[in-house]
């Protein structure tokens, strides 16, 4: 087993550490949070008082930070100034397309190996090891990062070169923002028309409308499987998180010259979400703005 530094504790890091640990790796953890690393502490992982302490002796560096800008600042000031030659970065934060390029440049500069490696699955799979992998970088980068992803993974997919991973990830959570929303829209509008809506959830789950929001997610209280919807929308995949992922998507699509009407107006009412305190709470709640009578 090997020496990781894990930086970035959160909702999804601390779950990520405690399954690398679990694998038997020495996880040296740091966050800002004192709770984060008495949890990570819990959870078989030493913490340390820096992330240039992490650095120091890790064989495979992973970052789980909330914007790019944690990012590079943690890779110019501790990862790559510390870490052992030989030593793989991994950077497991949805961050922007060209950050991503840029600290993995700035690595290979200095002679280390680097990928940008988003994940899918939300704070259960990250607890439990069945995130989804999509992985930016050469072949050689991939192939030693892949060992620590399938420790904290069911699935690690090399999506192409140095940022890959970043573009997988904000295109499938566009497609998610999106699809979600249209989700609620045919629950409301079901809900209107008098359908009972577990009978329309069994329809929709095995006809043409089915997608992931409908049947693995469904955002209806009491409708499918227990989702956040039967929380009073605690826990999961927060508002705000997918606004943050749309936002990626919206500026790489327009530095693209990509049109993307639907990506456009799932931001429109996330912002209008958030706007409204609801950020803290699963995406899903986005169905609640749909309820008003239309105008």
């Amino acid at each position: 087993m090997a020496r990781v530094a894990f930086i970035g504790l959160g909702n999804m890091g601390g779950g990520m550490a405690a399954n690398l640990a679990k694998a038997g790796h020495d996880v040296r953890a740091f966050d800002l949070s004192a709770d984060a690393l008495d949890r990570a502490k819990a959870a078989g992982c030493l913490p340390v008082d820096g992330a240039a302490a992490a650095v120091d002796g890790a064989e495979a560096v992973i970052t789980m930070l909330p914007a790019g800008t944690h990012v590079e600042a943690v890779y110019t000031e501790a990862a790559i100034p510390n870490a052992a030659p030989g030593a793989i970065l991994i950077d497991c934060s949805t961050i922007d397309v060209a950050t991503a390029r840029r600290v993995t440049e700035a690595a290979t500069l200095k002679g280390l190996l680097a990928v940008d490696a988003p994940v899918s699955g939300g704070i259960s799979a990250a607890a439990g090891g069945t995130l989804t992998f999509m992985v930016g970088g050469t072949e050689q980068s991939f192939e030693r990062a892949e060992p620590f992803l399938q420790a904290m993974g069911k699935a690690v997919i090399h999506a192409g070169s140095s940022g890959a991973g970043q573009a997988a990830k904000i295109c499938n959570n566009m497609l998610l923002g999106a699809t979600m929303v249209a989700t609620c829209e045919a629950f409301v509008l079901a809900d209107k028309l008098g359908l009972n809506l577990q009978r329309f959830y069994d329809i929709s789950s095995v006809s043409s409308g089915q997608s992931w929001s409908m049947t693995t997610y469904c955002p209806v209280p009491g409708v499918g499987p227990d989702t956040p919807a039967d929380h009073d929308y605690q826990g999961g995949f927060a508002a705000a998180l997918m606004l943050k992922d749309l936002r990626l998507a919206l500026a790489a699509a327009s530095e693209a010259g990509a049109a993307t009407p639907m990506g456009a107006r799932a931001a429109e009412l996330y912002e209008q979400l958030a706007a409204e305190g609801q950020g803290s709470r699963d995406f899903s709640v986005v169905g609640q703005l749909l309820r008003a009578p239309a105008a």
